[in-house]
């Protein structure tokens, strides 16, 4: 007999690895934790492999999570946008910029998919430094900005995210100090980080910057210490196993931004909409 993936396991599935947590999924979800645990055992099940490594601190996707996390994200993503755009037709350009760390998840696929769906839109994603985005914002190249809230004026809406510690290959998370690999300032989640070391009484060094998500990755395959991550791009050899070797980090807060002059227009409402199911 043919095996069919549940959307709905699939969406309980998503919202744990991007929560971190089973009881934050669950909360989310509306469901209760026994039952979303259930949903999550069910999935395996079909799958016939384990997706989840569990934790008192939380959860983070094994190797077989990884390599199905992409499709999970694209299924749902797809089934939403089939509800609500089969039988529109949307033309015009938005731009959309990104936080580097959103344009390395499913987010750019997203919107691959929707601009698919209509073929007579032009959807552009940035992902850029501040100053850059705010100027192409300025100008009116991108109309939806989803990174952390900087821009003037009210955000359209929030949204909170956790972090997870990834460990670099062969760091001792016990060192005294603690070899901790950044992103380059001004980064609020830079800020967070030190100051969760500094509360738990965790000596730490700065072994290695980037300003890019590419340089800190590298960074940590290299094995030159530990650093702070978004749950979808902590590869599976970097999850941290241990509930007491480092201190819980902070959720972050991120924020989308729409341009006054792009209210009533279909195609970012199309576009706004993505974003929001899908983060």
């Amino acid at each position: 007999m043919a095996r069919d993936l549940e959307t709905a396991l699939l969406r309980s599935f998503v919202t744990a690895v991007r929560a971190g947590s089973i009881s934050r999924a669950a909360t989310a979800l509306g469901h209760t934790q026994p039952a979303l645990s259930q949903q999550l055992r069910r999935l395996e099940s079909t799958v016939g492999r384990p997706l989840l490594h569990r934790s008192p601190s939380g959860v983070s996707p094994t190797r077989a999570g990884e390599e199905l996390l992409p499709y999970a994200e694209r299924i749902l993503s797809l089934s939403a946008q089939a509800l609500t755009e089969a039988g529109r037709a949307l033309t015009g350009h938005c731009g959309v910029g990104l936080l580097e760390d959103l344009a390395a998840s499913q987010l750019p696929q997203v919107l691959a998919d929707l601009a698919q769906l209509h073929p007579g839109a032009t959807l552009e994603v940035l992902s850029v430094s501040t100053p850059e985005m705010r100027e192409a914002y300025d100008a009116g190249r991108v109309q939806l900005v989803l990174d952390e809230p900087h821009f003037p004026g009210p955000p359209r809406w929030t949204v909170r995210r956790p972090l997870v510690w990834a460990i670099g290959r062969g760091v001792d998370v016990t060192a005294d100090p603690l070899p901790v690999v950044l992103f380059t300032g001004p980064c609020s989640w830079r800020a967070s980080v030190l100051e969760t070391l500094k509360r738990a009484d965790r000596r730490w060094r700065v072994a290695f910057e980037s300003n890019s998500l590419v340089g800190v990755l590298a960074a940590l395959r290299a094995g030159l210490g530990v650093a702070a991550l978004m749950p979808a791009n902590l590869e599976p050899a970097m999850a941290c196993h241990d509930a007491d070797a480092l201190p819980t980090l902070p959720d972050i807060e991120l924020a989308l931004t729409r341009h006054p002059r792009t209210e009533g227009d279909p195609l970012v409402d199309a576009v706004e909409t993505a974003l929001r199911r899908t983060i």
